[in-house]
């Protein structure tokens, strides 16, 4: 191999990707440690256009773990928070759409904090480059090919031919991991029969923070609050999942035909709508690695694992992941050990695999339970949400499930220092 080694493996780590999690373990990394942790993210096509149109459902624990890094002050123009959460559940021809759940913001968790923040992704992307810059992080315009076990470290080969050595390498390269595949690592999971399509619409009406899910035969249809701005003043992203074999013919006309498509299913009390970014469509997986490491290498993100976006909690595993890996690895560089260790490693995994497998889980039963038009299933799932909008208590146990509040949590994720 050419190129040269980088010289201490000890302090040092590589992260592979260049994604919001990635970026956001490196920078908590750096700020903890400083020069004493070399900390190097390689990725072949940082920024370049690979966020546009992108916005992220920001649960409470992300939010105070941006806060702690410094972050979240400067996104205040590029979100907007989620007072309030619509559940509703009808077919699409239906007249009226009766809203069965609803959520809203809970004073015991403080000051009435949001359920979530919508996050644009450029500007969220551009502020942790720019503070990854300023902490010391060093940016690699290589991917990472292939790792070699060293004395007491690794060998990470880049693209180029140049070999980075470090106590621990992070996989944070996608779904398709190859890192992750390199290792030996397995990894269970299926495709949806759906397509996960997402856009941001202008809207004459304010949201007033409100978010709606809407359950369809076909999938959820989520329309999720922004920033205002645009042509006419408010905007919205929606999600909208839909079955991947009718995705050519709802998208496929020109643009007038496409808004008509979005315009059904739109919430109507917004009033007139323009199409301002996409569509995109994207199909759907499911999927999770059989293990969270391997020999000096942690998975991070969708190198881990994959779900459903109908909770929007893609982007808040990924976050929760960076938090427990950076508290996993400062603890044992506290103590002088051994960063990449199986010990360290491990502390990881636990930290995070049944998070993510419960997660999983949940998110996959709900979209099994409200994606069909079974007289039966809906007359159930219909009772249950019923049910749990009567039940204060239980409506608190579920929003907070998916605020990020509820367990042991890292210490960033509860706006803690490392």
């Amino acid at each position: 191999m050419a190129g040269s080694t980088h010289p201490s493996s000890g302090r040092s780590l590589v992260v592979a990707g260049a994604g919001i999690a990635a970026l956001t373990l490196a920078l908590a990394l750096k700020r903890a440690h400083g020069p004493a942790l070399a900390v190097a993210v390689c990725d072949p096509a940082p920024g370049a256009g690979r966020h546009r149109g992108r916005a992220y459902a920001v649960a409470a624990g992300g939010r105070r773990m941006l806060a702690r890094l410094g972050l979240w002050e400067g996104l205040a123009g590029a979100s907007a928070a989620i007072t309030e959460m619509a559940i509703s559940d009808s077919r699409l021809a239906d007249p009226v759409r009766p809203v069965f759940l609803s959520f809203g913001a809970d004073p015991e968790r403080g000051a009435g904090e949001p359920l979530a923040h919508m996050v644009e992704a450029e500007p969220l992307a551009a502020a942790l480059d720019a503070a990854c810059a300023a902490a010391g992080v060093e940016r690699v315009a290589q991917g990472v090919r292939r790792l070699r076990e060293t004395g007491g470290g690794v060998a990470a080969e880049l693209t180029d031919g140049s070999v980075r050595a470090a106590s621990l390498v992070v996989a944070a390269d996608g779904a398709r991991s190859r890192l992750r595949e390199a290792a030996g690592i397995g990894w269970v999971g299926r495709a949806y029969p759906q397509s996960g399509i997402v856009a941001t619409v202008g809207h004459a009406r304010p949201h007033h923070g409100r978010a709606v899910q809407h359950f369809l035969p076909s999938g959820p249809f989520a329309v999720l609050p922004l920033a205002d701005g645009g042509a006419l003043g408010h905007r919205s992203s929606i999600v909208w999942t839909e079955r991947s074999a009718d995705v050519p013919a709802l998208l496929g006309g020109d643009g007038a035909e496409v808004l008509a498509e979005i315009e059904r299913r739109f919430a109507p009390e917004l009033g007139e709508i323009v199409l301002e970014d996409g569509p995109s469509a994207h199909p759907l997986t499911l999927g999770m690695a059989r293990s969270f490491r391997g020999r000096r290498l942690a998975l991070l993100g969708d190198a881990a694992h994959v779900i459903h976006p109908l909770a929007g909690q893609g982007l808040n595993l990924g976050l929760a992941d960076a938090a427990a890996l950076a508290e996993a690895v400062t603890g044992a560089l506290r103590l002088g050990l051994d960063p990449g260790g199986a010990d360290v490693l491990a502390a990881y995994e636990r930290a995070r695999r049944f998070d993510t497998l419960a997660m999983a889980a949940a998110t996959d039963g709900l979209n099994r339970l409200f994606s069909n038009d079974a007289l039966p299933l809906r007359l159930a799932r219909d009772l249950g949400l019923g049910l749990v909008d009567r039940l204060p208590g239980l409506k608190r146990f579920f929003a907070d499930e998916a605020a990020g509040m509820r367990g042991d949590r890292p210490r960033l994720l509860r706006g803690e220092p490392l």
